[in-house]
């Protein structure tokens, strides 16, 4: 897992690997930590998507930059286009059924 905090950051981090999931939160929200350990569980079964956490209260204008307006939010690039968006009330199952689908064909 990597933690990231500015636009550079993030855009180098998506552009370096394949598949990439960008985790968004903030420090202080009960739902993204209790989701986030879940989400490092279930990407252990895929070895070749790298992990990235970025904190909102670090770089405010990430939110508008990647229109994330509530947390927590999960984004899937893969080879630099976002695959997959799931926020707030995030299904684990749906989830991994959606990354499962786009792992298959790329792996």
């Amino acid at each position: 897992m990597k933690r990231l905090s500015t636009f550079e950051e993030i855009d180098e981090f998506i552009k370096s690997n394949d598949f990439s999931l960008l985790y968004f939160g903030l420090p202080n929200c009960d739902v993204c930590d209790a989701l986030f350990p879940k989400v490092q569980t279930m990407l252990e079964d895929y070895p070749n998507i790298k992990l990235g956490r970025v904190y909102l209260n670090e770089n405010a204008e990430l939110g508008g930059k990647f229109s994330i307006f509530t947390v927590p939010a999960i984004l899937v690039y893969i080879e630099g286009k976002e695959a997959i968006r799931e926020a707030r009330f995030i299904n684990m199952d749906l989830l991994e059924n959606s990354i499962k689908r786009y792992y298959d064909m790329f792996y």
